[in-house]
């Protein structure tokens, strides 16, 4: 039989069991999602279809054939590829050298210059057929240059650059994109289904799975708890499914009473986005900014925060007026969780105790000294109210889940206690019940706690659904701010696009 059949699939990291007997029947020329929550499974048993991964039981075949792949680049032999959540990108070499990486065309350990040019040309053209990123995703531009979702369709194109590629593994591959890009990625694996690949799908956003995908697999605390075709399960089976629970309430608001300008600015300006900002944002209440990736979005947070350099205009936080550093930004209440949560939202080697205390070590130990128990207890409150799976305080917040992994950001804004929460992306690769649950955190952080609550979000349901207000940015502009109640998904989408 053509495709990847997977029997009992079982992997345990010492105590803590991954897998614990997965089924998975892929077959050629079609997509199949993999779906779940945070957690569940679905990047164990994907690393160990790519051999990233050995498993500890189980059987795997590739076509009808016993496949046991030892590492990566036997998978890779075999026709299998993997597109990670992660960035596997080298920053300092251009967009053709990342392309082309590990499978360069030579002649007698010479690289065939030309050739190499045509296999990348032939790849940017896949993800790009309209052209419409050929100025930003130049052969020679450097990934370095280049936002999230940019460098996410270079990891696409790598992956298709391999003719002897027979499954596509596709782990978050929308979770930087905007809604052009989007398309653009549907289109090249509509093409790659027609032409007989099986293609494995994971994602949280079940529109995308009901639009890409013909059949789905559900794992739950590393089982199989469910399959079918995508076409005759409605939403709510599928999550319930994911949960072992059914989600009444995905977007809860609680009575909100918008109180004191914390937070405005006026006509600001980047140094090359945005182009020009104004906005007020109160105590009590959710302000929703939405835009297509390349917009501003990012960069107008990042230009109130400090991280870049205000061109001109305007930015008060309270009584303060005027550009200031990251590290002044917190001294006045104001904290940023980047949607870059890998690079530079957390230090993925340091424990959960460390991320979450590292910004403010006053009162963790005497005479201005630290201690690691005192820096573990403080984790340890935000580790049980934010409900993050771990094995401790110790643990590495590069093992965790992406959904854990923001968890831990957005506890060390808490642990901060900031008065102002810019959050860029909150849910970015976060599973329906962890959504669920930071909705829930936002709603109290602005009824009962009466936080200022700043959020960039692309997708416009998200903010529709949790802000008070939204103002939409386009090309770098930000519109006004408008109740929530004189919009809906459309509009903001039409908005966002500069249709409206």
């Amino acid at each position: 039989m053509s495709g990847v059949v997977a029997q009992g699939v079982t992997k345990a990291y010492g105590a803590t069991t991954a897998l614990a007997g997965v089924d998975l029947d892929v077959r050629a020329g079609e997509v199949h999602a993999l779906l779940g929550e945070n957690g569940a499974g679905k990047s164990t048993l994907v690393k160990i279809l790519a051999g990233a991964v050995r498993p500890d039981g189980g059987r795997l075949t590739l076509d009808g054939a016993p496949f046991a792949p030892k590492d990566p680049a036997a998978a890779r032999a075999a026709g299998v590829r993997l597109v990670s959540q992660e960035r596997a990108l080298c920053p300092h070499m251009t967009v053709e050298e990342n392309v082309l990486l590990g499978g360069e065309p030579t002649r007698f350990g010479v690289l065939k210059r030309e050739e190499a040019r045509a296999i990348a040309a032939r790849a940017l053209l896949a993800i790009d057929p309209t052209g419409a990123k050929k100025h930003r995703l130049r052969p020679d531009a450097l990934v370095r240059d280049l936002g999230p979702g940019e460098r996410q369709l270079v990891e696409i194109a790598r992956a298709i650059t391999e003719p002897r590629c027979r499954l596509l593994l596709l782990d978050e591959p929308t979770s930087s994109l905007g809604a052009d890009d989007v398309e653009a990625l549907f289109a090249v694996v509509s093409r790659l289904r027609e032409a007989g690949l099986a293609v494995v799908y994971i994602s949280h956003h079940l529109d995308e799975i009901r639009r890409i995908a013909d059949r789905f697999t559900v794992i739950r605390d590393g089982r199989t708890a469910g399959t079918g075709r995508v076409a005759e399960a409605t939403p709510a089976d599928i999550v319930t499914m994911m949960a072992g629970r059914s989600i009444e309430d995905l977007y809860p608001r609680s009575p909100r009473v918008p109180g004191d300008v914390v937070l405005s600015t006026q006509d600001l300006a980047g140094a090359g986005l945005p182009v020009r900002a104004s906005l007020v944002l109160r105590r009590g209440e959710v302000l929703g900014i939405a835009g297509l990736v390349g917009s501003g979005r990012t960069e107008l947070l990042r230009a109130i925060f400090g991280l870049d350099r205000v061109r001109r205009g305007e930015v008060r936080v309270g009584a303060y007026v005027g550009p200031a550093s990251p590290a002044a930004r917190l001294a006045q209440g104001v904290g940023l969780l980047s949607e870059d949560r890998g690079g530079e939202g957390l230090a993925l080697g340091l424990t959960i105790a460390d991320n979450v205390t590292l910004s403010r070590l006053v009162g963790l130990g005497p005479l201005g000294f630290v201690t690691p128990a005192r820096m573990r207890a403080a984790a340890a409150r935000f580790i049980e109210k934010l409900g993050v799976v771990c094995a401790g305080p110790d643990a590495p917040v590069g093992s965790l889940s992406g959904g854990n992994q923001q968890k831990v950001a957005l506890a060390r804004l808490l642990y901060h206690d900031v008065d102002v929460l810019l959050l860029d992306e909150p849910t970015r690769g976060v599973d329906v019940g962890a959504r669920a649950a930071i909705y829930a955190l936002i709603d109290r952080l602005a009824c009962e706690s009466n936080k200022a609550v700043l959020v960039v979000s692309s997708a416009a349901e998200e903010l529709v659904g949790i802000a008070d207000r939204i103002a939409v940015m386009h090309k770098g502009e930000l519109g006004p701010a408008r109740p929530v109640g004189e919009l809906d998904v459309r509009a903001v989408m039409l908005e966002q696009a500069g249709a409206s």
